[in-house]
This record gives C-alpha cells, structure tokens and sequence, in this order.
C-alpha cells in the first residue's frame, strides 16, 4: 500500500473511533460544565469520585481491549468461528470482572475520608460514587459489542450509539440536576443517575444494533452461552489483564495527582479538574488512532504481512503528532477562555490556565504514546509496555511533582511538571520498544 492509501484507511477506522471517543469524554465534559454551574464544591466533588471510579472503570476497559487485537487476527484469517469464540470468552470475562469492580468500590468508597481531602468535596462525592459505581456492568457490555465491532472494522456502530447516548445525558442532567421538566433539583446525584441511565442505554442499544445489523448475522453465535475453552480464557487474560493494568497505572498517576491537588485546596482541585477534562478531549481524538493500530495491525499480522505492519504504524504515529499539535496550539491560546466556560470563579480560572499551558506542551508526548500503545497491543505485546509506563508515572514522575509542588514551592504547576515529564519518558520508551518489536517480527517473518 502507498502511504496515501496507508493515511486513508486509518481516516476511515479512526475517524468514526475519534468521534465514538470524543462522545464518550463529551458525557464528562458536559457532566463538569453543568455541575460547575451548581459550584466549585460540587466539581471538586466529581473530581475525588472519579479517583476510584475511573481507575476501576479503565481497568474493566483495557481488559475489554483484549477482544480487539485477537477478533482483527482471526478477521485477517477468515475464521469465523474464531471471532466467535473470542467474543463469547470475552463477554463472559467482562460481566464477571464488573460484579467484582462493584463491589470494590462499594467496599472501598469510604477510603476518601483517609486522603485528607476538603470535607466538603468528600461529602459531595460519595453519594455520586455510589450512583455512577453501578454503571460499570453496562460500560463492560458496551465495551464488549464495542470492541467486537471494531476487530470487525465496523468503527462507526459505536459512534452511532453515542451519539444518541449523550444527548439523552444533557437532557437527564437538565431534568436532574436543576430540577426541570417536574424533577427535583438534585446536584451533582443527578448528574450520577443521568450519567448511569445513559450507560444502561448504550448496553442496550449496541447489543440490539450488532444483533439485527446484516453484516453480523453470520455472527449470531456470539448470543449463545456454553462450550467455553480455558485456553481461550487465558489468551485472553494474559493480553487483557496487562493492558488494564496499563490504564490503571495511567489513569491512576492522573487520580493520585488530583489527590495531590485536594491537598492544596477545593479551588485548585476544581482548576485541575477542568484541565484534565480539556487534555481528556484532545487524548481521545489520537485515542480513535490507537484503535486503528490495534485493528490494522492486528489484521495485517493474520495475514502475515509485516511491511504493512510497520507502514500503518509510522504512518498513524505521523497522523498523532500533527493532529496534536494543532491541540496544543489550541490549548495556549484557549487557557483562560476554556475554564470559563466550566464556572464563574475567577480563582479556579486562573490556577487552570497555566495548567492547560502545560497541557499545551505535552499533547505530542500524548499522542505518541496512545498510538504506540495501541500498535504493541496489536502485535499482543503488553507486559514490558505495563512496566513501562508504571516506571516513567511512579518511579519518575509523580514522585518529581511531588517535589516540585511541595518541597519547591511550585504548586499545582510543579505537579502538572512531573505529569509531563512522565508522559514524556512513556512516549519515547514505547515508541523504542514498537519500533525494535516490529523489525524484530519483520525479519523472523523474512527468515
């Protein structure tokens, strides 16, 4: 393939996964703008909840990612029993791993009041955790027809969905959280069960759109239980288990900085919020070209074509690059202006805008490492990338933004710091250990 075809093959998977992405981080987004019309409290009230929402629910995600890389193999193949058996394995995986993030949530909610966070914002949040926590069995079932569909290169079904999923969201945060249309005024709880009746709908509505759509009736054994094989279970730990486990090192170096934060006030705990919404939008356009690596990779490794492994790669990588750029320029000249479109408080407003000019400057490091990230999950190879981004977060970066913010003086910046530092280090350790892989691959395939 030439490049051109290379760079419109990976418009034509991501694009659909970039706008699926921008749906998903599009719910959260108008979660904070509303709830910040009620106040800060109540923003930083979302924002400690989702310290031990989002590491569980990512966690429950990148297992799910498992199903991806293996449906994409097995479609380069022609094996259609193959993609059968995976999806079936990987549902009964996710609906079991949900029950268990449930109850870790509700057994371990009560933890915000031992992180010396503003009392205020832990009383605002634990209501809404226990409402969102629910939510979780209806992420993983979405995630599991999800990440079906995209093996199969079927990117837009999920887009579909999500977009009807988030304007329902607006119009149950209208009714809940002001109180309209004849509902009681609830906050930031009714952010949580707009939040979780929307998530219910996307379960539902995926699972009835893969099963009546005309392409995936010769799949229609994936809806039967039954016949399981524990080598299939295990191939399918052993990728999905990492790659979670890759998020929650993430997510979690994110969570622990907005931990960080509380200790430095509700104000620069609702200033952190907002940015990290903002960088969360620009992370899930490259997101939808990670997805595309894992597909075309994955695909073009059943059919055992390593050339085209290595040029879909490079040129997804150039396509992250240029595209995050344009967000960091965005972000530089946005940093006052984006804030104040989440709350009227001139203080949080003005601890975010030097925030985003952080934010600004590592969108090409995060955008690198989703795209490498993406392509090594791909190729199957998780473990050294866990260990990877693990070192880079909590041996290096936390732990430097820790200093910089408390023993130097810096503030939120000084944690801000040691986040881009960390992404940095993980970009440039992936993109080593993608490249190195796939000539490695390249040259047994040849031999």
């Amino acid at each position: 393939m030439t490049l051109r075809e290379h760079l419109r093959a990976n418009i034509t998977l991501a694009l659909p996964v970039m706008l699926s992405q921008l749906g998903h981080v599009t719910m959260g987004v108008m979660d904070n703008v509303m709830i910040g019309r009620v106040g800060a409290t109540p923003l930083a009230g979302a924002s400690l909840a989702n310290v031990i929402f989002n590491v569980l629910m990512l966690f429950g995600i990148g297992v799910s990612y498992a199903i991806t890389p293996l449906i994409a193999e097995a479609d380069g193949k022609q094996d259609k029993d193959g993609i059968v058996s995976v999806f079936r394995h990987g549902f009964l995986i996710n609906v079991g791993l949900s029950f268990i993030l449930i109850l870790l949530v509700v057994l371990g909610k009560n933890l915000l009041y031992q992180i010396n966070q503003p009392l205020e914002a832990v009383e605002e949040a634990l209501p809404y955790l226990s409402i969102i926590t629910f939510s979780l069995l209806p992420i993983l079932i979405f995630q599991t027809f999800r990440q079906f569909a995209d093996g199969l290169s079927l990117t837009y079904l999920s887009l579909v969905i999500m977009i009807a999923a988030n304007v329902l969201n607006i119009i149950l945060n209208y009714a809940f959280i002001y109180g309209n249309f004849g509902f009681e005024a609830m906050g930031l709880q009714g952010a949580g069960y707009a939040t979780l009746t929307s998530r219910i709908f996307m379960a539902i509505a995926l699972a009835v759109y893969v099963f009546y759509h005309h392409r995936l009736k010769v799949y229609r054994g994936i809806f039967k239980i039954g016949a399981y094989s524990k080598k299939t279970f295990n191939t399918l730990l052993n990728i999905g288990v990492p790659a979670g486990m890759q998020f929650i090192f993430e997510v979690a170096a994110f969570d622990f900085s907005a931990v960080m934060m509380g200790w430095l006030g509700t104000n620069t705990l609702a200033a952190h919020q907002i940015a990290i919404n903002l960088a969360t939008i620009s992370y899930m356009t490259t997101s939808g070209l990670g997805a595309a690596a894992v597909i075309r990779i994955g695909n073009y490794i059943g059919k055992n074509d390593y050339k085209n492994v290595k040029a879909s790669a490079y040129s997804l990588i150039g396509m992250a690059l240029v595209i995050m750029l344009i967000w960091g320029f965005v972000f530089l000249l946005g940093r006052y202006w984006f804030p104040s479109l989440y709350i009227n408080n001139a203080e949080v407003i003005q601890i975010a805008g030097p925030l985003l000019i952080i934010a600004g400057f590592f969108q090409l490091s995060d955008g690198m490492q989703v795209v490498c990230a993406g392509a090594l999950r791909g190729l199957q190879d998780v473990k050294i990338p866990s260990l990877y981004i693990f070192i880079s977060y909590w041996i290096i970066g936390l732990p430097l933004g820790y200093c910089l913010a408390f023993q130097s003086g810096m503030g939120a910046m000084g944690i801000w710091l040691g986040l881009l530092i960390g992404l940095t280090l993980v970009a440039i350790a992936l993109f080593a250990r993608l490249r190195n892989l796939m000539n490695k691959r390249a040259i047994e395939a040849e031999g």
